[in-house]
């Protein structure tokens, strides 16, 4: 019985390929899950980014394979070429990619004999591909997500949000303490809202002052809820969906006594982690948030949803979804505002929030849960805020962040949040 084949980087991200694209499983599961494991940092970090790239560049590669194809090859074929196409429009070395895409090829036993066409295609692609690639648009979103975000936004603005997605995400961090020494620690850039970001970061955890838990990683613009909260020291401060961690970890910097629920046991091991490595404090609770009970001055509550804003970081959204689930999670999203009005100690505020781009999940959400509870307001001087753009306050009173807000920045994810006071 000969050897299995040692993981590759691109092997590796081959198989998170075949699974996002073949199985309709989201990365952050896969990840979870350890498949990439068996590889060393360095070439984990890859293998992610790889695939990252390929599901970014999906339709450009499509656009490029589709002149040299009569049909479509096998979904496992597919993948090797939008790999191999993508890190050579990328400036990827022709004959390692070239010849690595065909090893995977060789490797399967159903697909073997395709070697000999996986060659000569690849070899057609990193002749031309790279002078076509730069001409071709963005990648468009499905059109069971770009539809409505049409009919919100409009098409220009949707196109500003694809290309947003295309361009990707820098790494954005939030400070424990003093912003101005974490930027300078790490060669990074304060932003207006108060994050740091890092253009080219390298590895994560090698960075200045990981290990002291000087900061911790969390996109600007969900740096934004707990800031809009504004804990104030001694506070009892519920943070509803806690995981992984980062709104909870910015409210007890702030010295609020703040209790974090979510329904994921793995999930809150890792706040767990998160908070160790910070030095901060805060009570941990394993279960659904419908049933908790208590008292609170201030509530968070970044409640789940379609994650239709965190795209650019996370491209594989719209490709293992199609929107089947969102009904449902809408829903939990009203149940969980109504819950959480009824842990607010008199005069309390409760920041609701959502990672998401969908109306539906944002500014609806709030003008329903204005009709459903009379007496019920929105704050909109919650918003006063270094970095917040007056422009930005919506209609009835919420906040809604855009991809495209800071292009030359590098973007931000797709946020609405509103605080409602009873």
């Amino acid at each position: 019985m000969s050897p299995k084949p040692k993981q590759t980087a691109r092997s590796a991200a081959l198989n998170l390929l075949n699974q996002v694209l073949g199985e309709d499983r989201l990365m952050s599961e896969l990840l979870g899950q350890g498949v990439l494991q068996g590889l060393d940092p360095a070439d984990r970090a890859r293998a992610q980014r790889l695939a990252t790239d390929t599901m970014r560049g999906l339709e450009r590669a499509d656009r490029l394979l589709q002149k040299h194809l009569r049909k479509n090859p096998p979904l496992y074929v597919r993948n090797v070429l939008r790999l191999a196409t993508v890190e050579l429009c990328q400036g990827g070395d022709a004959h390692g990619v070239v010849n690595e895409a065909v090893n995977l090829t060789a490797a399967n036993k159903r697909t073997q004999a395709m070697k000999g066409m996986v060659n000569a295609v690849l070899r057609k692609i990193a002749e031309r591909g790279p002078e076509t690639w730069a001409n071709l648009r963005a990648p468009r979103l499905p059109k069971w997500l770009r539809d409505p975000l049409v009919m919100a936004y409009g098409g220009d603005v949707v196109g500003a949000f694809e290309a947003a997605h295309f361009a990707g995400a820098p790494l954005d961090l939030t400070a424990k303490g003093d912003p101005e020494a974490v930027a300078q620690a790490t060669g990074g850039e304060v932003l207006p809202t108060g994050s740091v970001r890092l253009q080219d970061p390298g590895q994560v955890s090698a960075l200045p002052g990981f290990e002291a838990g000087d900061w911790w990683v969390q996109d600007a613009a969900a740096a934004i809820p707990a800031r809009v909260l504004n804990a104030q020291p001694g506070e009892a401060v519920l943070d509803m969906c806690a995981a992984p961690g980062g709104k909870t970890m910015q409210l007890a910097a702030a010295g609020a006594e703040v209790t974090a629920i979510d329904l994921s046991p793995a999930r809150m091991e890792r706040v767990a982690e998160n908070l160790a490595r910070t030095g901060l404090k805060a009570e941990l609770i394993t279960g659904d948030a419908l049933d908790h009970t208590g008292q609170y001055d201030a509530i968070l509550l970044d409640a789940p949803c379609s994650a239709t804003g965190t795209i650019r970081r996370h491209p594989d959204l719209p490709l293992a979804k199609d929107g089947s689930e969102f009904g449902a999670l809408m829903d939990l999203q009203a149940q969980m505002i109504d819950h959480a009005l009824t842990l607010l100690k008199p005069g309390g505020r409760l920041v609701f929030c959502t990672c998401s781009l969908l109306p539906d999940e944002g500014e609806c959400q709030v003008e329903d849960a204005l009709e459903r509870h009379p007496g019920l307001k929105v704050d909109r001087e919650r918003f006063d805020l270094p970095g917040i753009d007056p422009e930005w306050i919506t209609e009835e009173g919420g906040l809604r962040l855009r991809p495209d807000y800071w292009a030359d920045k590098g973007g931000m994810d797709g946020f609405y949040i509103a605080c409602l006071t009873a």
